[in-house]
């Protein structure tokens, strides 16, 4: 397991901000945040969120995370500004979604800076709120084409459309794995792919072996976000804190698939001021003991036979003595 790449979200190093720095007016920097995540043990890279993380030169921003022991694992995009708040890539302005499209093409170019070939697209703000606000084709089409743009203006790039079903908008553009695949497929790019969410996947009522194993059939599983909660909302709680067999599942599905990926902890220790430092460790020792476990199903016969015939209490019964005993 020494390979392994472990990335966090940075903003989780705002927790408790004032136990880390009892002095600090306001809050901390970007490279303060930098700085504090690179005291857990075991992570090795940051996704970073474009553009509001870059608040200095690249070339120095880049040289400060590599000093500390970091990476970049890769960018996620933030269209945060007012002016998309009904829409980056669907917005009803044609000069808006141009705006949006051309942002993201500036967020790769610095990913590419920062030495990275991943770029994450959470398209929170593209999707409708009432009956009757949108021409559904024409945002649709609208969101893939600009996928398609994004995706062939960087060909040495993965493209990753994470999906959620709402928040901020009401509905979603892209809120489940079957649209996601759709519009991989509709836009017919090679390195277009999907980012499973584990809370996200619960929040939209799916199954997250299932959607692994669909992403697996029909396209690339390209980034993964390791969390959990209680399928009613994007709680972002700790790794297998709530669903422990799920995610055990859910991990044992992509790695057959052969998934090369960071683990990435999209998880909110600042909603309930949390120690950063300590949840991220939690989060590594908990993905590392569930990836130990995987390999006691690898060559369980019994297992696959149980699941070969579909006989759940069996299953269930070979999975407790394996995690609980």
């Amino acid at each position: 397991m020494s390979d392994l790449k472990f990335a966090t979200r940075l903003n989780s190093f705002a927790s408790g901000a004032h136990l880390y720095w009892p002095n600090q007016q306001g809050k901390p920097s970007v490279i303060q945040m930098i700085e504090r995540a690179s005291t857990v043990k075991g992570l090795t890279h940051l996704d970073l969120n474009y553009p509001q993380h870059i608040t200095t030169d690249i070339r120095s921003l880049r040289q400060r995370i590599e000093d500390v022991g970091l990476a970049v694992n890769g960018m996620q995009m933030r269209w945060d500004a007012p002016e998309f708040k009904i829409g980056a890539f669907t917005n009803p302005n044609p000069e808006i979604r141009r705006k949006a499209i051309e942002l993201t093409k500036r967020g790769i170019d610095a990913g590419r800076e920062f030495g990275s070939n991943l770029m994450t697209l959470w398209m929170g703000q593209d999707g409708f709120d009432y009956c009757f606000q949108a021409d559904y084709k024409k945002i649709w089409e609208d969101a893939v084409s600009a996928v398609r743009e994004v995706a062939e203006y960087a060909p040495d790039v993965d493209v990753s459309i994470e999906y959620k079903p709402n928040e901020p908008r009401a509905y979603s553009i892209f809120p489940n794995v079957t649209t996601c695949l759709i519009a991989v497929e509709e836009a017919g790019c090679p390195n277009l792919g999907i980012t499973l969410d584990f809370a996200h996947v619960l929040y939209a009522n799916e199954i997250p072996a299932y959607a692994a194993a669909m992403v697996s059939r029909r396209s690339r599983l390209l980034g993964l976000d390791c969390n959990d909660g209680w399928g009613k909302r994007d709680d972002g709680l700790m790794v297998a804190s709530v669903n422990p067999k799920a995610t055990l599942e859910f991990l044992w599905q992509m790695q057959r698939d052969g998934y090369q990926g960071a683990y990435y902890f999209d998880t909110f220790p600042d909603a309930s001021g949390l120690d950063p430092v300590r949840e991220a460790e939690a989060n590594i020792a908990t993905v590392k003991r569930l990836l130990k476990l995987c390999e006691k199903l690898d060559d369980n016969q019994a297992l696959r036979a149980a699941i070969g015939e579909q006989d759940a209490v069996a299953s269930q019964l070979i999975i407790n003595d394996i995690m609980f005993s």
